[in-house]
């Protein structure tokens, strides 16, 4: 913690912030490929759901 008095002698306590890191790694390369998969999961679940019950969404329509 640090304290700094000001005028009139109150005194006010600020927490002392971590240093920040700096990642230098390529996020957007592998949030593609993840996107992607997670879109091809998505359309064989759909299309499971479809041809085991008869619809889309299940229990709803």
């Amino acid at each position: 913690m640090t304290t700094t008095t000001e005028q009139g002698g109150r005194q006010n306590r600020f927490a002392t912030e971590p240093q920040v890191q700096v990642l230098d790694v390529n996020y957007f390369d592998n949030a593609e490929r993840v996107n992607g998969q997670l879109a091809m999961l998505g359309f064989v679940a759909a299309l499971g759901s479809y041809i085991i019950t008869g619809q889309i969404i299940p229990g709803i329509f």
